[in-house]
Order: C-alpha cells, then sequence, then structure tokens
C-alpha cells in the first residue's frame, strides 16, 4: 500500500485518521472528524441520504464526472483499518450511494477481525449476533450463543458493573469508548485479562446523534483484548513513578521509602528493599559481587503485613537462597514461589510470603559500576498478574535509578560526616573554666556553620564569642576554622569587641578576594563568602559586658529572678560584604547570677524575651547550665532549618574578694618599694613565696617604675590570683611600652625584657582613661590556685 488511505478507523469504528482526499471527498473537516465513529462522520457530510443529491459528497461525486465502484478496507498494525477508494483514485468522484456500500464494507470487517469481538445486543442485552472470523474454528457461534445474556457470553469479574455501563449507553445514547474491564484467564497463577468494552445505541433513523427520536433498537458492544497493553502500560508507568519520586533527598533510607512507595501497590504488591549496611553510612561499596558475610540491613518496606524481618534488621543474606544468587551474579531475575525448594535456607521469609500468598517474585540488585548496594525483592501476591520475563528489562532500569539515587545520599553522607567531624574537631571540646564565668553549649544535630568559643582574657576577663558561616559541608567548616582561629590570635592583642571585628573585616574581605580569584571551574569561586560573628567580653571587676556584633543578632540577657531581654547591641554588616561601615561596642551591667546567651541567627525567632523557646526554658536561671542546655533542646521544635543551631551560655560571677588586691601607689620614687612591701605581704597570705614571691616583687618593681618614670597618674596595682598568678599596672597614659635589648654597659632598658623572661605572658591593653601593663606567672602545682575556687560545674 504506497498510497495514503482516505481515513484510518480503529477496531471500534472511530476515526483515527482523516486525509485532505477525505475533507474533500466528504465534505467533512479533519477536526469534526477525528475521534467520532465513523457512521456519525459519514452522516454529519450528507452521504446516507442515497441519491437525495443533498450532500456535500453527491456535489462532489457529479463534479468529479464519474461513479467510483466502492472502498477498500485493509487493516494497518497498530491502528485499526485504512480507507481507501476501490479504484485506487484519491475517492473523489464518488456518488451518493458509495456511502452505504462503505458501511457495509467496514460493518464486514468487523464482523471479521479475529482480535475484536462485535456483540449485538438487544434492550435486555440478550445475544442477537457475534462476529464470526473465518479463522474461528466455531463458525456457527451465533447460532449457539443467540438469546443467552451478555453476562454470559463474556465471563467478566465484575458482570454487575458491566451491565450498568452497557444500560447507560442505552438509556443515554451517548457511546462508551474504551471503559475496561478485568476477565478471569487461564493458566498461570493470578492470571487475568483486560477487556476494553465499548458500546453504541442501535435505533431506527441510522442512529446517530441527530436522530435520538428513532426507536431503540438495542446496543453494539465490541470487546478488545487490551491485557498487554495494559501490562506495558502499568510498567511504564511503574518506570515513570521511579523517576519522578526516586533520587530527590540526599538520605539513602528516604531514597528507598521513595521507591517502595512509588511501586506499591500500582505495581508490586510487596516491596522490600536492603542496602549494605556500610553503604548507609557512607562507605564506598566494594567492587565485584557481594560477600556472603556482608550484612544488608533493610531500608524500607512496604505492604499489608507485618514483614519478615523488621526494618533497621541487619543481615547477611542466607546462602542457597535466590536472594543470595542475584547478589553474587548481579542479574534481574523473575522467581516463581509457588513451590520454595528453598525454604530451609530462610524459613522466616518463606513462611511470610506464604501468608500473603506470593505466587511470584521480581528480583533485582542495586548496581552502579559493578558494585553491589544492596537489592530490590518485588513480591505479586493473590489475584494479581504473575511478574514475567518482560518486567526483567523494567526491573533492571528501576535498580539503576535507585542505585544512582543511593550513591548520590552516601556520597552526601560521607561529605557531611567528614564536614561534622572537622567542625567538631574545630570547636571546643569541653566548657572551659573560667575565672568569673560558668559556660556550657549546645550544639542541635546537623550540619552547619555556626561555631562558638570561650577565650580566657587578661585580668580575670572571659570573651565570649559565636559565629556562623552561611555555608554548608567541607567549606563552611575549613571557613569557620579560618575565622575562629583569627579571632583567638586576635584576642591574644586584648583588643575591645569593637576594634577586634574591625579586624575580622579585614580578614574576610582578604579570604573572599582569595575565593575571587580561584579558577572559575573551582565550585569554590562561585560561592561568596558569608558570615557573622558577635564578641562579647565580660569584666568580672566592673560587672559589664562589651558586645559588638558583625551581621550576628544580639545575645539574650537572663537577670537572676528569670526576667529575660535581649541586649541593646549595634548590628554591623556581615563579614565578606563590600560595606565597611564602622561597628560600635554597647556595654551594659550585668549582675552576679545572670545568663547572657549567644546563639545562631536561625534561633531568632525563639529568642523573645516574653515569648520564645529560649526565654521559657532559661526562665530558672539558677539550674545548672547543662540543664539548661537540655531545657532549650526540648522546648525547641524538631525542624529541619534548626539543624545545626548553636548555643553558647555563661552565667556570670564576681572575683572573690579573697583572690585579688588592688592599691592606688603614690606618683613617686618610693611606689616601687611600696609595691614590693604590698605584693610580699599579699602573696604570703596566699601562701605563694621563695622563687614565685621573688619573681613577682621583680616583676612589680620593674612595672611601677616604667609607670612612674614614662607614665601619669593615677598608678594603680592589682594582683590576681586564678589560674596564674596576674600583675597589672594601670596609669593614665596611653604611651605604649616596648622591649629594648639593652647593651652590656647600659644601666636602664632592660625592664620588660627581664619581665619577659620571669613571666609567662605579658602584654598592654588600653582604654579610654589610660593603659593597663601585666603580667601572668604560672603558679607551681603544690600552690592553691583559682581552679579550687571555682570547681567545674558548680
Amino acid at each position: 500500500m504506497g498510497d495514503a488511505p482516505l481515513m484510518v478507523v480503529d477496531v471500534v469504528g472511530v476515526v483515527t485518521g482523516w486525509s485532505r482526499a477525505a475533507e474533500k471527498r466528504f465534505g467533512v473537516a479533519t477536526a469534526d472528524a477525528l475521534g467520532l465513529p465513523v457512521m456519525d462522520v459519514l452522516a454529519r457530510g450528507g452521504l446516507r441520504d442515497g441519491g437525495s443529491g443533498e450532500g456535500r459528497g453527491d456535489r462532489a461525486g457529479r463534479e468529479g464526472g464519474g461513479a467510483a465502484e466502492g472502498f477498500r478496507l485493509e487493516p494497518i498494525d497498530g491502528e485499526g483499518w485504512g480507507v481507501w477508494a476501490a479504484d485506487g483514485s484519491d475517492g473523489t468522484g464518488g456518488t451518493g450511494g458509495e456511502a452505504d456500500v462503505l458501511g457495509a464494507a467496514l460493518l464486514d470487517v468487523m464482523f471479521t477481525q479475529g482480535h475484536v469481538r462485535v456483540h449485538v445486543l438487544d434492550p435486555e442485552l440478550r445475544l442477537l449476533r457475534i462476529s464470526e472470523p473465518s479463522t474461528d474454528p466455531d463458525s456457527d457461534e451465533t447460532r449457539r450463543l443467540r438469546g443467552r445474556r451478555f453476562r454470559e457470553v463474556c465471563l467478566f469479574e465484575e458482570p454487575e458493573r458491566v451491565e450498568a455501563y452497557i444500560r447507560e449507553v442505552l438509556r443515554t445514547g451517548l457511546p462508551g469508548v474504551g471503559r475496561t474491564f478485568l476477565a478471569g484467564a487461564e493458566g498461570a497463577p493470578g492470571g487475568r485479562r483486560t477487556l476494553s468494552v465499548t458500546a453504541f445505541r442501535l435505533q431506527e433513523g441510522h442512529g446517530t446523534r441527530q436522530s435520538a427520536r428513532g426507536r431503540v433498537l438495542g446496543v453494539s458492544v465490541t470487546v478488545a483484548d487490551v491485557t498487554e497493553r495494559m501490562r506495558r502500560q502499568i510498567r511504564d508507568h511503574a518506570l515513570a513513578a521511579v523517576r519522578d519520586s526516586v533520587g530527590r533527598t540526599m538520605d539513602v533510607e528516604a531514597t528507598c521509602r521513595d521507591l517502595v512507595d512509588a511501586l506499591v501497590p500500582k505495581y508490586a504488591d510487596i516491596g522490600v528493599v536492603e542496602v549494605v549496611d556500610s553503604v548507609l553510612r557512607g562507605e564506598p561499596p566494594e567492587p565485584g559481587p557481594l560477600g556472603r558475610d556482608v550484612p544488608l540491613r533493610r531500608a524500607a518496606y512496604a505492604g499489608p503485613d507485618e514483614p519478615a524481618y523488621p526494618l533497621a534488621d541487619v543481615r547477611a543474606v542466607p546462602p542457597g537462597t535466590p536472594f543470595q544468587r542475584a547478589l553474587s551474579d548481579l542479574r534481574v531475575r523473575v522467581v516463581p514461589v509457588d513451590d520454595v525448594t528453598w525454604a530451609e535456607a530462610d524459613p522466616l521469609r518463606v513462611r511470610a510470603m506464604r501468608g500473603d500468598r506470593a505466587h511470584t517474585l521480581l528480583l533485582a540488585p542495586l548496581t552502579l559500576r559493578g558494585a553491589a548496594l544492596g537489592l530490590i525483592s518485588l513480591y505479586r501476591c493473590g489475584d494479581s498478574e504473575p511478574f514475567t520475563e518482560e518486567d526483567v528489562p523494567v526491573a533492571a532500569a528501576i535498580a539503576s535509578r535507585t542505585a544512582l539515587g543511593i550513591d548520590n545520599a552516601r556520597r552526601y553522607i560521607h561529605e557531611y560526616a567528614i564536614a561534622s567531624t572537622l567542625q567538631r574537631r574545630l570547636l571546643p571540646q569541653r566548657p572551659a573554666i573560667q575565672p568569673a564565668v560558668e559556660t556550657d553549649h549546645l550544639l542541635l544535630p546537623g550540619g552547619s556553620g555556626s561555631w562558638f568559643d570561650t577565650i580566657a582574657l587578661s585580668g580575670a576577663r572571659t570573651a565570649l564569642v559565636i559565629g556562623e558561616v552561611d555555608e554548608r559541608g567541607i567549606h563552611a567548616a575549613t571557613t569557620m576554622g579560618q575565622l575562629r582561629t583569627v579571632v583567638h590570635a586576635l584576642a591574644a592583642l586584648d583588643l575591645e569587641p569593637d576594634e577586634l571585628l574591625a579586624r575580622l573585616y579585614d580578614t574576610a574581605a582578604r579570604l573572599a578576594q582569595e575565593r575571587a580569584e580561584l579558577p572559575p571551574s573551582d565550585p569554590l569561586h562561585q560561592e561568596k563568602l558569608a558570615a557573622t560573628c558577635a564578641y562579647a567580653i565580660y569584666d568580672p571587676f566592673t560587672k559589664t559586658c562589651t558586645v559588638a556584633s558583625a551581621g550576628h543578632r544580639p545575645p539574650l540577657v537572663v537577670a537572676p529572678d528569670g526576667t529575660a531581654s535581649v541586649a541593646d547591641v549595634p548590628q554591623g554588616p556581615p563579614l565578606g560584604t563590600a560595606a565597611r561601615e564602622p561597628v560600635a561596642a554597647a556595654t551594659f551591667p550585668l549582675r552576679e547570677g545572670s545568663l547572657i546567651a549567644l546563639h545562631s541567627n536561625v534561633l531568632r525567632g525563639h529568642a523573645e524575651p516574653s515569648s520564645g523557646a529560649l526565654s521559657k526554658a532559661l526562665s530558672s536561671p539558677s539550674r545548672p547550665l547543662r540543664d539548661l542546655c537540655d531545657a532549650v533542646a526540648y522546648e525547641l521544635p524538631d525542624h529541619t532549618g534548626l539543624r545545626g543551631a548553636t548555643l553558647l551560655l555563661a552565667r556570670t560571677r564576681a572575683m572573690p574578694q579573697d583572690r585579688y588586691a588592688s592599691w592606688e601607689l603614690p606618683y613617686d620614687k618610693t611606689a616601687p618599694a611600696t609595691a614590693r612591701r604590698l605584693t610580699s605581704k599579699t602573696l604570703e597570705d596566699w601562701h605563694l613565696g621563695g622563687d614565685t614571691g621573688d619573681a613577682t616583687e621583680l616583676i612589680v618593681s620593674e612595672l611601677v617604675t616604667n609607670a612612674v618614670r614614662y607614665g601619669s597618674p593615677p598608678v594603680e596595682l592589682r594582683l590576681i590570683l586564678d589560674r596564674g598568678l596576674t600583675c597589672e599596672i594601670r596609669d593614665g597614659s596611653t604611651t605604649a611600652p616596648y622591649m629594648k635589648y639593652a647593651g652590656a654597659v647600659d644601666e636602664s632598658g632592660r625592664g620588660l625584657f627581664i619581665i619577659s623572661q620571669l613571666a609567662s605572658l605579658w602584654g598592654t591593653r588600653y582604654a579610654a582613661e589610660g593603659k593597663t601593663v601585666w603580667s601572668e606567672q604560672t603558679i607551681p602545682e603544690e600552690a592553691p590556685s583559682g581552679d579550687e575556687r571555682f570547681p567545674e560545674g558548680e
């Protein structure tokens, strides 16, 4: 058939193809013909009026100047029947009677095609005629079945629904096209057929929609076996569902759950996914088939009953079973389970399959690049269609898609584990003991760039730091480590919070510039550095806290009576931004026993003073800090946005009076001797003498001498006994001292050099009213220290 047909009609008589020649021959546009019964289309064109001459087809025939002898109908694979003009022309030269010839020819084809059965029923749904294909050995089937009810001719599983469908067509006259119903099938267990039923009402006046007043004669019902087509659709839909839903999450177990949810119950009655246990922890799989002793974890299950093994069960696959064979040769297989020969190898699983009436099992190993990740087990039970070899390619595609999703999630878990380990190693491992501050922290599970710190400063002061990097994974951990190291280095310079953050802005700008200079192919080149930080210093002598913020939320302050408030702290721009506005610090008093809570920005909605979760959990500030951290964790909702959030709690204390001493010294040459005498008496009271006492007196003498010689009044001396012995000399001058390496014959210039040799640390800090030069000495182990005064956890 080299020429194109005039039209194409499917197995139930509906027009599915309409050529331009057909438009010209029958006078009906393509849009008006497609999807309608062929007889309705012909009637719409006026061709069924015989020789009346009123139809456009008759006019076309007369204009064509000749009569065609009829039409030729031939089957077209997968489409129905093609209609050609019998003389091989384009069909535009016909007469008015050609429609009757076409209708008779079409009716004859419909009653002689083997793949569709046509039933003519009376209004009571009794059989009047049935198609008799020439290939049917029973050529007198109509005579044998005439008068029987339609439900007796076609053994549907739900005959009542079928009859109701046909009676609705009889009542309304609206055709019912392609409704599917199930019918039993002989052979395989659970087998059944899917039949497509199309019904048209038969009535006088040609039975067209335009002639709805004619007497109803009965109904024409065509039945086509579309079982294979429906099976293909089920397989295609299963594969499409897996492609749409599997692989959207970076969680191995969630990926497995998405798989069984996509397949059960539309494709399988029971679905099980087992994954190699080490893969669930993010470890790479071993190449090749799975060893017998490698354990699998049951990651997902979907089915009507309890599974043979519970979720999260970990066990090796028993040898001598189809499961072990699938993991050995890494091939998809269909396994009939009606007659199980391996029951002794896995009796619990076999017992569960028999209880579920399972008859076929589809096994698909999860493989990627030759390595086994796990196994998919799909069961069909009871009356369901059994799996066949045609399901093997589908299962292989499903397993491939799932394996890719599992491996992506595994890689994410692996990187997340590395980043989390790195982050935790970069954070303080336990609360640091501070002289006048008790601290503890809460770090919620989950990946995050949050970080915190407590840093001991000179003069028994404590720095409280919290920051957040707006990134995830390894990059967040490395950036966090860089910023934390810089803060530690700057804190050692005794900078005020606003001065420290000003230098931290410079560091962040350099880090951002380094990213911008990376090759464009580097993923970090596209990631802009964005971070926040808050830096606070608590002074136990003044009982004040000074805070500066670089884009970070201000801390929550809880008074000893439980009253909560948010500190009024100016908020500068985040780190890494182009804005370089000056950062201002705010100082506010803190009563002894107050709580200061520095928290991640994601907790801002829970830090409201009156109704926030933090305020509720911290309403009893005298409780142990560990209990308060737990209370906050219990109070916060389990929300993904809060994962990785950080909270740093600090309870303030005043310095015990027996652990420090201070004096104002005369601003004259007697000051060094007075300082040595006061120091000697205090060290004696603290049971510090010997070498420590001699060294301390020398340090004090040198510091006081420098203050009197180069500074300005007033001059104050303060001794602090804590982790070490601190000597502080404050004067009214802001001139910075510096170390000189005096020559062999010089009589001066050795003061700070001597101090650097006797003290473990020394430095200078500045204030609006002057400067303080300090030194810190290590206390011998047998001497009492401030830690005994403030044991951990008190």
